[in-house]
């Protein structure tokens, strides 16, 4: 067990990708495509848990949200435009620095910072959801980093964990499909041995003190051209849970 959660070659990748974060037709296109399936899903769930108005033009003012692996802002710009206090998070250096730029150029105040989920946590820090989108399979020591995660949700705060799930099927359309067929990342951006299942992932929630509320998969309809939730997930996958206040 390593006394931090940093990989250093999954920084280094990401770094030298970092330019690309806001081109829609970049390296990053697949997960612009995902933003829509991941955006509509936390707004539901923030509407329902803390009984927002969903026809109001800020439903999230007075709420807090960090987004842990932020890369260059995807989710953090139109959470705070519903009206959130987002805080950004990233190993990275270079994905912080091109997501505060892009946040000033577009007028949003969001707290951007080079740092990590542990090293935040050991500040004291807690907010009302954490999102952890993509990341997991990206990082070292897994049970510290889920721990660090929990760690930073309020009582009565809620946490969303996205990721790919370690079955035949994500190895042959998220690993060899997205990567070396279609071509829609980039050579090496996944490692199919870091997948984690969804019970596993439910077993480090549960482990932390949370309570898993609700699960999707995600999956791609080539016709649409859109990902949508589904019943199915055996490749892409989405598990909310909630830090009980007692």
């Amino acid at each position: 067990m390593t006394a931090t959660t940093i990989n250093d070659a999954e920084v280094a990748k990401f770094t030298a990708m970092a330019e690309e974060w806001w081109d829609p037709k970049g390296k990053f296109k697949p997960l612009h495509k995902f933003n829509p399936v991941r955006l509509s899903y936390i707004r539901e769930h923030l509407l329902s848990h803390f009984g927002r108005d969903g026809t109001a033009m800020r439903p999230f003012e007075g709420l807090t949200i960090l987004d842990v692996g932020c890369g260059g802002g995807l989710l953090c710009e139109p959470l705070t435009r519903l009206g959130a206090t987002v805080t950004g998070i990233d190993a990275a250096e270079r994905n912080i620095a091109i997501a505060k730029l892009h946040a000033e150029k577009s007028g949003l105040d969001i707290d951007y910072r080079a740092t990590t989920s542990e090293a935040l946590a050991a500040e004291g820090r807690t907010f009302d959801l954490v999102l952890n989108m993509e990341v997991v399979e990206h990082v070292d020591n897994v049970p510290l980093y889920m721990k660090s995660c929990a760690d930073l949700v309020k009582p009565g705060g809620l946490t969303l964990t996205a990721t790919l799930n370690r079955t035949l099927r994500a190895k042959l359309f998220a690993v060899i499909g997205a990567e070396q067929v279609l071509r829609w990342l980039p050579k090496g951006t996944h490692d199919w041995n870091k997948f984690l299942t969804p019970d596993e992932i439910k077993t480090l929630l549960t482990r932390n003190g949370l309570r898993v509320t609700a699960e999707t998969g995600v999956v791609f309809h080539p016709i649409g051209d859109e990902w949508r939730r589904s019943r199915d997930m055996a490749i892409n996958y989405m598990i909310m849970a909630e830090r009980p206040t007692a």
